[in-house]
Parts: C-alpha cells; sequence; structure tokens
C-alpha cells in the first residue's frame, strides 16, 4: 500500500508537471504570435503613414525645394500644371487655378487666382501648402514668389515643356512633391506604352509620308509649328512630314510660301474661336489646287490635346493619326 501511493504521488507529480510545460509553451507560442502580429501591423501602419516625406528634388529654375510634408491644398497658376493634378487624383485639394484652366470640367467651379499676373493677395488668402508657378512668373514676380515663400507657401517652378520627355518629368516631379509617385509613374508609361504603339503601327504601315501644314493662328497673322513643338513630334511619331520642318518653333508665314509648301493635309487649331475653321481654309483665294484643298483634307483638333504640356497629349497624337492615315489607324 505504501508502495502503491509513494508510486500513485510520483505520477500525479509528472503529471501536473507536464500540464505546467504545456501551459507554459502555449503561453510562449501565443506571446510570440501576439508579438509577430504586433510587428505585422507596426510595419503595415508604418507603410501606410510613413509616404516619402519630407522629400527634397530640384525643381525647373534648378533650386532645391523640400516639401516637409504630403500638402493638404495646392494652387496651380498654370492649365497644363491643373490637368496633371487632377490626373494625379489631386483635384480635391486644389483650391485655386489659372484664369485659363479649362479642364476637367471641375477646374471651372475652382477660384481663379490670375494667368500671367498672379493675384497675390487672393493666394495668400487661401495659403495652399504648395503653389505650382511657372518659370515666366519665376523670373518676372520674384518678390511676390518670396513672399508666398516667407508666409510658408512652398513654390514649384515648372519649365516650359517643349517635348514629350519633358512632359514625363513634370508628372514626375509632380507626383514626387505630392506623394503621388506610384500615379504619376503610371500616368507616364501609359503615355508612352500608346506612343509607342502608335510608332510602331506607323512605321509599319506607312510608306508613304503625307505632307501636313499645321496652322495654329488664323488668317491674316498665320502661324505654324516647326521644330521644337509638340506638334512636330507628334507628326514624325505618325511618320507624317511637317512641311515647316525647316523652322524652329512658332514662325509665322506669308500665303504665299503657304502655298508653295504643296500640303497634302491642313491642320487648324483654332476652332475653339474661329467658327468653321476648315471652311474657312477650303475657301482661299489661291488656294484651290492645294492637294490639301482639292482633296477636302483639312480638319480642325482640339488646341489643347496638341499644345498643352500635360497627359492629353497622347490624344492628340493619336487624333492626329486617325486624321491624317484613316486608312491605318481609323480601323
Amino acid at each position: 500500500m505504501k508502495y502503491f501511493m509513494k508510486k500513485w504521488g510520483f505520477l500525479c507529480l509528472a503529471l501536473l508537471l507536464t500540464i505546467g510545460l504545456l501551459a507554459g509553451c502555449g503561453t510562449t507560442n501565443e506571446g510570440k504570435e501576439a508579438e509577430n502580429g504586433n510587428d505585422i501591423k507596426s510595419s503595415e501602419v508604418k507603410e501606410e503613414t510613413d509616404v516619402q516625406f519630407p522629400v527634397t528634388f530640384t525643381d525647373d529654375a534648378g533650386r532645391e525645394v523640400t516639401i516637409e510634408k504630403e500638402p493638404e491644398t495646392i494652387v496651380s497658376i498654370q492649365a497644363s500644371n491643373t490637368e496633371i493634378a487632377f490626373a494625379l487624383g489631386l483635384g480635391d485639394k486644389i483650391v485655386g487655378v489659372s484664369d485659363y484652366d479649362n479642364y476637367p470640367p471641375e477646374a471651372l467651379e475652382i477660384q481663379k487666382v490670375g494667368g500671367q499676373d498672379i493675384n497675390g493677395e487672393l493666394v495668400l488668402s487661401l495659403m495652399p501648402d504648395i503653389a505650382l508657378v511657372t518659370d515666366y512668373h519665376f523670373k518676372t514676380h520674384p518678390d511676390l514668389l518670396k513672399q508666398f515663400e516667407e508666409a510658408g507657401i512652398k513654390c514649384i517652378v515648372v519649365g516650359s515643356a517643349t517635348s514629350f520627355a519633358d512632359v514625363y518629368k513634370t508628372i514626375e516631379m509632380l507626383g514626387n512633391a505630392t506623394g503621388t509617385k506610384d500615379k504619376a509613374t503610371e500616368i507616364v508609361a501609359d503615355m508612352q506604352d500608346r506612343l509607342a504603339a502608335i510608332q510602331k503601327k506607323a512605321q509599319e504601315s506607312i510608306s508613304e509620308k503625307k505632307r501636313v501644314w499645321v496652322e495654329v493662328s488664323p488668317e491674316p497673322d498665320i502661324f505654324t509649328t516647326g521644330k521644337n513643338t509638340f506638334m512636330h513630334e507628334m507628326l514624325e511619331s505618325i511618320n507624317a512630314t511637317n512641311v515647316a520642318e525647316d523652322q524652329d518653333g512658332w514662325v509665322k508665314l506669308t500665303e504665299e510660301e503657304m502655298v508653295k509648301l504643296n500640303p497634302d493635309v491642313v491642320i487648324t487649331t483654332y476652332g475653339y474661336y474661329v467658327e468653321n475653321p476648315s471652311e474657312q481654309v477650303l475657301n482661299r483665294d489661291g488656294w484651290k489646287e492645294v492637294p490639301a484643298v482639292k482633296n477636302n483634307q483639312v480638319f480642325d483638333v482640339d488646341n489643347d490635346t496638341v499644345t498643352r504640356p500635360g497627359p492629353r497629349l497622347i490624344e492628340g497624337v493619336e487624333t492626329l493619326a486617325e486624321l491624317i492615315y484613316p486608312e491605318v489607324f481609323n480601323k
């Protein structure tokens, strides 16, 4: 009996120790799981809140700009920058735009703060976190921009763009400055892919280039676009010839000079303020033998999509491709 009791006591003790060890292990594992869980959650929170601020970059005036925290309010004093900001998903943060902003439609409802001449008092009353200004403003309104900076408004100078590469750079800079870097990369990639697809199709399908005359203003002062303009780059992209390719920038030519260029297609970009621009070109004296007029190949396009340095430029290329080479691109 004594032996039995001794043996039974030993078994109970062993059982209790085993249960204790198991409980201890369970607590340890749960603690580790909870600890690991907390680590994961902390990491996730850090990833969500630790966006990319402060960020430092060089703007188009060559200045080093540091944005300490994600901007909550923005003033954009250039139509192209406003379009980029909306494309980046920042529309609800824009509290002021230029007098000429017309796209997207929501921009028409936002407070106007001037154009080349900024309404400084109004901008200061809005007190945005950042102001998107141009190189023109930087050169002509240095004191006002300094006043903005002293009031706590970070000014970002966006230079004049003359190529798609310039536009890509601007989109990426503004994405970096506003915490929308991924969206900026997405927009640029989409533009590049669509442009590459057009270029590939044009190279493969077009053997005879059409000669194109571009009019950016009507009679009597008719201007066209030469090299270093979006229209020139667009025409090259679709394998067309800009008949004014020996000119540089925006130039004025006489009607005699234009007729001698003998274009196959005429593109006008001023239909937003001139009624029936195509009809005006088709009815010009001395143009009857020009191939574009003879074959009724005169078209007006949305000026903003072919001259405004923003995301819609790719739409301009696609429109030109369909108008100039409908047999290739309008299928």
